[in-house]
């Protein structure tokens, strides 16, 4: 008999659940002293570093809702119980705004200095608030944006419309990018205090063309049926330089095993300071849907009706999540309990949880790839579009350490198959997204919920205790706002989760 503790477990990510009054406003900056007293180039490394820790929430809805991650039933009761129900309200994941707005806070400061010798500083801090921005906008739609963080000026803003917002962000990624290409020697040197790119400019310049790349490619599926969105982006595509990143978009300040200073990530589901499991680390383990899908089997899931089993092992499956007995990976079906589940059930695996300095990641190479490959499919870039698929496999085996040949076998294996394959899909766009969905597990899985929400793809299975027909389009406003901004903030019920949608969602 399996014995279950009586601990009854909600949401699973434990850091920066304390709520702050009039974060869309900030009159004090995060950074004492003043920030009148401090020059943007020491502000910035802080400021990049502190949003890292705020995308947990928000990665962690997307392995849930992605059917990546299910709960320990063997050990707890009640893991990711809302999420499965889809139970939404209010409170509802609400760090995934309220961290991700106090988290913007002193990048917009910087990006709005008067300082002219820091205009390199202010345009990373301009691009990487896009980054943030942008994920606000695809979690909530409408929301506070140019009235937003006017520290002490405003402390009830007004709400941007979803789309306007949009293609703000485009127009500051291009402001960004021109202050890099006009600065001069006057202007003062990025150096150490850039966790991201170390100061390369010419880096940022990609990041700030990736994120445009993003932005458009959001708004493909609208663009089908609304033509002054088609009209808006070829005339984007047209002026978009195609110098993109070439790797992982990775954050390390110089994490380290100590008391708050290990990689936010690892600290919050692998193991503290001594060495001892952290409560998520117990708490979360594989699930079964994407366990089997990666291993060309047939999920055991009752929701998936259609058979699905590619017949095509994935070894990325057994980086994901721990192998049991140094033999296979084991899932749980979302919503099963104990007496329907394995003994043993997979955790973490060693491409997740490394160690305390382990980077962070914003952007997997292999994402920015695929992009690529369905912009090029789309015909808004020129290029071959299944070479950009089949690198976008490789950058993925490779970001997770595992060998080259193992990537080409896997692409070898997989290219005459539905899902999985380029030339076995004749969904080009299914097939992208299906790999996105595998690219992103664990690491920045939100970019796989979103795209799931524009595309549809891929058709992963609610939890079995779902009580809703279908996942939500969209995050409540959260119950701080109705406090401190009740006048701006939409009145919304649960149904508005599941009734209304982001701009670019029209499916």
């Amino acid at each position: 008999m399996k014995i279950i503790s009586k601990t009854i477990i909600g949401l699973f990510v434990t850091a920066s659940l304390v709520s702050c009054q009039d974060y869309l406003d900030v009159n004090d900056s995060p950074n004492n002293p003043t920030a009148e007293s401090i020059t943007p180039d020491l502000l910035l490394g802080g400021a990049i570093s502190t949003p890292y820790a705020n995308t947990l929430a928000a990665n962690q809805l997307g392995n849930v809702m992605m059917n990546n991650w299910g709960s320990n039933v063997n050990a707890f009761t009640g893991g990711f119980d809302d999420e499965f129900r889809l139970n939404l309200t209010t409170t509802f994941y609400t760090t995934v705004w309220d961290n991700t707005y106090r988290g913007i806070a002193t990048l917009r400061r910087i990006s709005s200095s008067e300082e002219e010798v820091y205009d390199n500083h202010k345009a990373i801090a301009t691009i990487v608030q896009s980054y943030y921005f942008q994920n606000l906008v695809d979690h909530y739609g409408d929301l506070p944006f140019e009235n937003a963080l006017q520290f002490g000026e405003n402390y009830t803003p007004s709400y941007d419309d979803d789309m306007a917002i949009y293609r703000s962000l485009v127009e500051d990624l291009d402001n960004a990018i021109a202050m890099i290409n006009d600065a001069d020697d006057s202007d003062a040197a990025v150096g150490s205090e850039d966790v991201i790119f170390q100061g390369n400019m010419s880096k940022w310049v990609q990041f700030a063309n990736t994120l445009k790349l993003r932005l458009l490619a959001r708004q493909f599926t609208l663009a089908e049926t609304d033509g002054a969105t088609a009209s808006y982006l070829a005339e984007e595509f047209a002026d978009l330089e195609l110098n993109f990143v070439n790797e992982d978009v990775t954050i390390n300040p110089g994490y380290v095993n100590g008391a708050g200073k290990q990689n936010p990530y690892y600290a919050t589901y692998g193991f503290d300071t001594e060495g001892n499991a952290v409560q998520n680390r117990n708490a979360i383990v594989a699930a079964d849907y994407a366990v089997e899908f990666m291993q060309g089997q047939q999920p055991n899931n009752p929701n998936v009706t259609e058979n699905i089993a590619t017949g095509v092992f994935d070894s990325r499956v057994n980086a994901y999540y721990e192998l049991i007995d140094n033999t296979e990976v084991v899932g749980v079906v979302q919503g099963a309990n104990s007496d329907t589940s394995a003994e043993e059930l997979s955790k973490f695996g060693t491409g997740l949880i490394i160690d305390s300095s382990q980077d962070g990641y914003l952007m997997l190479h292999a994402e920015i790839l695929l992009l690529q490959a369905e912009a090029i499919s789309r015909s808004y870039i020129p290029g071959d579009a299944k070479t950009k698929f089949q690198d976008a496999i490789r950058a993925s085996y490779e970001s997770l350490g595992l060998s080259s040949s193992s990537a080409e076998s896997y692409i070898t294996d997989s290219d005459s198959e539905n899902l999985i394959g380029w030339d076995g899909s004749p969904n080009k766009i299914e097939a992208i997204m299906t790999q996105k969905w595998l690219a992103t597990n664990g690491r920045t899985a939100q970019e796989s919920w979103i795209e799931y929400r524009r595309t549809g793809f891929p058709n992963v299975p609610l939890a079995i205790t779902a009580e809703k027909a279908e996942k939500p389009n969209r995050l409540l406003y959260p119950t701080s706002e109705y406090n401190t901004n009740a006048a701006n903030v939409p009145q919304q019920s649960q149904s508005d989760a599941f009734d209304t949608a982001i701009f670019w969602d029209v499916n």
